[in-house]
């Protein structure tokens, strides 16, 4: 879910695209709809919980929460081999039973186009565990796309991190200042930030079920179509 409970006014994206050499992208809520994820942490895995452990899905849901927190914004949180040791299920296959759930929003593969047609390095970059990604890519058409993919269990550290942003530069040689980075999750654009980063955008619609909701510290787009020349 988005992190921020302020009602923002939309500061809008006005960086120089001629400028920017390479362009980093979340996966999960910026190219992806996140409504799989937020059902599949917030209401699959729960009703499964409850079941192997002959308790309500309240009280499920709110055991859940106290785990998801001790682990947030670290490598922990995302790892499906972690959680399926700590509960208990297999998560892989859960993911798998729903994965007719995973979309693509709109506008991502033609602003992926625009990027390849202006000649712009395109990386994603996620703190999705690897076995997410695999299910990921094989339900969608984006992983060709681009010049390489990062997980952040390759580089060590969550994006939350301001430190994963030098790992991630020494991995991929770009020049900061004429990146730009796009993401759903504020922690993460403050971490670029306070590693260099010139270049950052806030996606205000990460999931096709929850209301917009802009920044109140970074430029937003809803669509990535806001991004494409008219």
């Amino acid at each position: 879910m988005n992190s921020n409970p302020l009602n923002c006014e939309k500061i809008f994206p006005a960086f120089p695209w001629k400028e920017i050499d390479t362009v980093l992208l979340d996966m999960d809520g910026t190219l992806l709809d996140k409504h799989f994820d937020d059902y599949f942490w917030e209401q699959y895995v729960p009703e499964h919980y409850s079941l192997l452990h002959d308790i309500s899905i309240a009280e499920a849901k709110a055991q859940l929460l106290v785990r998801y927190h001790r682990v947030k914004d670290t490598l922990d949180w995302a790892d499906l081999n972690f959680w399926s040791r700590e509960l208990g299920m297999d998560l892989q296959e859960l993911k798998l039973r729903i994965n007719h759930l995973i979309g693509v929003h709109p506008y991502v593969i033609d602003f992926l186009e625009h990027c390849i047609k202006s000649r712009k390095g395109l990386y994603l970059v996620t703190n999705a565990h690897s076995s997410t990604l695999s299910i990921k890519l094989d339900k969608t058409t984006i992983g060709p796309w681009f010049d390489r993919i990062i997980c952040a269990e390759e580089v060590g550290l969550a994006k939350e991190d301001p430190l994963f942003w030098g790992r991630l530069e020494q991995m991929l040689h770009f020049d900061k200042t004429k990146t730009l980075l796009v993401d759903d999750t504020e922690k993460v654009l403050f971490s670029a930030q306070a590693y260099g980063m010139a270049h950052l955008l806030f996606v205000a619609r990460p999931s096709s079920r929850q209301r917009v909701q802009y920044s109140c510290h970074f430029p937003s787009i809803e669509y990535f179509k806001e991004l494409l020349p008219s």
